[in-house]
């Protein structure tokens, strides 16, 4: 059970690592998958893709009149952002608020993902917000994908959000109006809203992308983005049972955190699965365990605030000296690794900045080493263990945890397609994926849940300030702008 973590001590790294080879390693592992044209090798989710992003498989689309009003303050989006910024502003006496969503609910990536085997990746006492004031504790480490979004229901209710939320309605256009000083937002619905402020919470993860595999349009098989999971397609639900696919090859296209919770679940019920990988993830044990209710009763008012800043510290900090580690897993381990060989120094105070950088480099290799010994022992296949080891330093990547995934590899109907000399897929016939010249087919695929992110879609609105407020002109999409200023 989760308990407390009072102390917590190093863990034991292999000592036999050449920093100066594992250094040109890196290096080539690298280049050998950097890709010149960066974000362009995503497709955008518009025109003939726009069903992956705009349609909601959820919650149909209400009709309604449109809105014409004024208020205080609009919030653009109803995930844990802006949930939290509206349930600030009501805590601060401002209750002439608006949350304006997309999605048919609060929840942002928690409304959309879905998927099977879809928790939390990193612990949720952190995580999850306002834990004492809505006296919520998860159920356990990991807190399962429907666990979190009906806390951000939850936090909805308890402010009175949903009283004035406007849901299924997406933002088209934000521009200041000198006449009337207001920011009128335009949307899908023919609203037209004029507030005296906006708040753009439209998240980091909040417009999936697709890979730009040529020939995706002409994929004749079934296909669909895991934000967006068809489980009309599937069958069963975010708890497995995906009895549908027991005749159908499946291909699953990357292995970031989505990929590594999904992929489980189809190996045991699809005919087969195809796992294309350009970047292998860093995958520890996850242990998870449900809340010792003990422990949970146990904890003083604010510990949620002092555990998120303990976590910070010790996790991307370089480490918490004086402090307890009171998360103590894979995310921390870095940090107390780091903590124990500068405190056994003769001289901790001595220590200079460059010397502390360098022992944080070399914790980090002998941890990533340790990883990679760690598939070595999982994976029977010398050759799919090797193209699963990562070769670059922690926190390059999403640092991940999972009992399952390395495992799934042993199973004869798994497959691993290492697509990292091409720096990624190569293209798709019409009746199937194909990876170089393999012949490798499959009659459905999903894309794990990658998304757009800042600073090309910080806000995903375009918005516009006339020139009479600022003496500038200003055009954007997103948080990429273009300005044009006289005298």
């Amino acid at each position: 059970m989760t308990t407390h973590q009072d102390s917590c001590g190093p863990t034991q790294t292999p000592d036999d690592v050449d920093i100066a080879a594992l250094r040109e390693k890196y290096r080539l592992e690298r280049e050998k998958r950097l890709r010149k044209e960066g974000s362009k090798q995503y497709i955008e989710l518009e025109d003939d893709f726009a069903g992956y992003y705009e349609v909601d498989p959820y919650t149909p689309a209400a009709p309604r009149h449109p809105i014409s009003e004024d208020i205080d303050v609009a919030v653009l989006g109803g995930g844990f952002g802006g949930l939290l910024s509206a349930a600030h502003l009501k805590k601060a006496g401002v209750d002439d608020v608006r949350v304006i969503e997309l999605g048919g609910d609060f929840g942002g990536v928690w409304y959309w993902n879905r998927y099977p085997g879809i928790q939390c990746d990193n612990e949720s006492y952190c995580y999850i917000p306002l834990l004492e004031e809505l006296d919520f504790m998860p159920s356990k480490k990991f807190a399962d994908g429907a666990e979190i979004y009906q806390h951000c229901r939850n936090i909805g209710k308890h402010f009175g959000l949903y009283d004035s939320a406007i849901f299924s309605t997406q933002v088209r256009d934000l521009r200041w109006d000198e006449d009337v000083r207001r920011w009128r937002i335009g949307t899908n619905r023919g609203d037209d809203i004029r507030a005296r402020f906006v708040v753009l919470a439209s998240g980091p993860f909040h417009r999936p992308k697709l890979p730009g595999i040529p020939g995706i349009k002409d994929f004749k098989g079934h296909a669909f983005h895991s934000s967006r999971w068809d489980y009309d397609y599937t069958g069963g639900d975010s708890g497995g049972n995906l009895h549908k696919l027991a005749d159908k090859r499946v291909a699953v296209v990357g292995t970031g955190a989505t990929a590594i919770q999904i992929v489980p679940f189809l190996a045991r019920d699809a005919q087969h699965l195809y796992v294309f990988q350009r970047t292998p993830s860093t995958v520890d044990e996850r242990n998870n365990a449900p809340t010792d209710p003990e422990w949970a009763k146990s904890l003083r008012p604010g510990w949620q605030r002092e555990r998120q800043r303990n976590f910070h510290s010790w996790t991307f900090e370089g480490m918490a000296l004086g402090q307890p580690d009171l998360v103590c897993d894979f995310w921390t381990e870095l940090g107390r690794n780091t903590a124990a060989r500068v405190l056994a120094l003769d001289d901790p105070a001595s220590l200079t900045p460059e010397q502390f950088m360098a022992i944080r480099e070399e914790e980090d290799y002998k941890l990533m080493e340790r990883l990679r010994r760690r598939i070595d022992v999982i994976v029977e296949d010398a050759q799919t263990a090797e193209a699963l080891k990562p070769y670059y330093r922690f926190l390059c990547k999403r640092p991940l945890s999972n009992d399952e995934y390395l495992p799934m590899f042993n199973r004869p109907n798994v497959t691993l397609v290492d697509v990292s000399d091409s720096k990624g897929w190569n293209g798709s016939p019409k009746r199937g994926w194909w990876r170089a010249a393999s012949s490798t087919r499959s009659t459905a695929s999903s894309m794990p849940a990658a998304s757009r992110s800042p600073p090309r879609s910080a806000a995903a609105i375009p918005w516009r300030r006339s020139r009479a407020a600022t003496g500038c002109r200003c055009s954007t999409t997103g948080a990429t702008a273009t300005r044009r200023c006289t005298g």
